[in-house]
């Protein structure tokens, strides 16, 4: 599988983080009806989507670190029986998640709920099987350029692709959380603007029920690939 197939379900999974109004974005239109002020709106979105990126970069830093201790294989099962097991959680509890803040809140403490939010759902560990597939193909070109070269030559080509994966590794985040940024921001200056936050009444779902399906099927995706 090559990297830009991994990086379209980082992509999507960060646009449906961005949709889910329990991620940040509904919070952010409150604040902007309170003000009246749609630059309070925006406001919102930085601290959000920075403690939303933090989550999911320290389940991805946990990752590198596991990779160099425990067997790809094995760190692959891992992965999978802890993404079914808490999709199965967030499928009986579909709203365990933090409850501390007010409207009032500054930005670090914004960036720390979102934080919090993402951790309890789950939000870094959906990516864990796209950048697992990334090692993969990263342990697959080292072993080929050890077959191939020289021990001196495969030494420099493992250090390289050490660095690649780490590479990889900080894009993945980031790509995943500037789509979250962006799928975020714009369903909050069009919920402020134009619709209001009785939309939520009207026509939207639950989407944590979605999120605990996503969660079991990642898992057993992991398990299969």
């Amino acid at each position: 599988m090559s990297n830009y197939t991994v990086l379209l379900p980082l992509i999507v999974l960060g646009a449906f983080h961005g949709l889910n109004p329990g991620m940040g974005w509904l919070f952010a239109v409150m604040r902007g009806l309170q003000e009246q002020r749609r630059a309070a709106v925006v406001r919102a979105l930085g601290p959000i989507a920075l403690g939303h990126a933090a989550s999911v970069g320290l389940v991805v830093a946990l990752v590198a670190l596991a990779r160099d201790w425990i067997d790809l294989g094995a760190l692959e099962v891992f992965a999978a029986i802890l993404l079914i097991t808490f999709g199965l959680f967030k499928w009986l509890r579909p709203l365990s998640h933090p409850r501390w803040v007010g409207m009032r809140v500054r930005g670090r403490e914004l960036a720390a709920w979102s934080f919090l939010m993402a951790t309890a759902h789950g939000a870094g560990l959906m990516l864990v099987p796209f950048v697992l597939q990334l090692q993969s193909d990263d342990a697959v070109q080292s072993a080929h350029a050890a077959h191939l070269g020289h021990a001196s030559d495969a030494g420099h080509a493992t250090h390289s692709v050490a660095a690649a994966s780490r590479f990889e590794d900080l894009m993945s985040v980031g790509v995943h959380s500037l789509a979250m940024f962006a799928a975020m921001a714009l369903i909050a200056v069009l919920v402020y603007d134009k619709f209001g936050v009785a939309i939520l009444r009207r026509s939207w779902f639950n989407l944590d029920r979605v999120w605990a399906g996503a969660l079991v099927g990642a898992g057993l995706l992991t398990l299969v690939l």
